[in-house]
């Protein structure tokens, strides 16, 4: 995890002017990575007392602009945000509990992954989801499925 110095000659090394809020949502996201939005309001208020929702969201946008988050957004999620930016890794996605873990690039340097056809791109960066289940969910067995899950063939 950074301290405020090393956060606060980030900021000014992106262009951006120090704020308390900036310098409390980025510590956030340093300390907890792939934390949504309202977990970072939440953990902003923690280290200023208060901020609004609007000036979360702002410092969020001007962060990612910034390159010093990066914003996902799993299917079916909300928008998380960590700080591990620009070496093209992916992301392990629990389909029972949500839980996000960072996993390194499948194969070589970026983007690491080749599409069949690239249609005239200039391709730098693969984003690749791997969805299955986190070791605690893993080892409680799934619920079997529905009578009505089974007949529309879904799991």
């Amino acid at each position: 995890m950074e301290d405020a110095a090393d956060l606060e000659r980030a900021l000014r090394a992106a262009g951006l002017r120090v704020t308390r809020p900036r310098l409390a949502v980025l510590d956030a996201v340093h300390a907890q990575p792939h934390l949504d939005t309202k977990a970072l309001i939440n953990a902003a208020r923690v280290r200023l007392g208060a901020v609004s929702h609007q000036a979360v969201y702002d410092v969020l946008h001007a962060l990612e602009g910034a390159g010093l988050v990066r914003r996902i957004q799993p299917e079916g999620s909300d928008a998380r945000y960590e700080a591990r930016v620009g070496d093209n890794h992916h992301h392990l996605v629990c389909r029972d509990c949500g839980a996000i873990a960072d996993v390194d690039c499948t194969t070589g340097d970026a983007p690491c992954l080749t599409p069949s056809a690239d249609a005239g791109f200039v391709i730098d960066e693969a984003e690749v989801l791997f969805w299955g289940r986190c070791p605690s969910c893993a080892a409680i067995p799934p619920p079997a499925p529905s009578a009505r899950t089974a007949q529309r063939g879904t799991p």
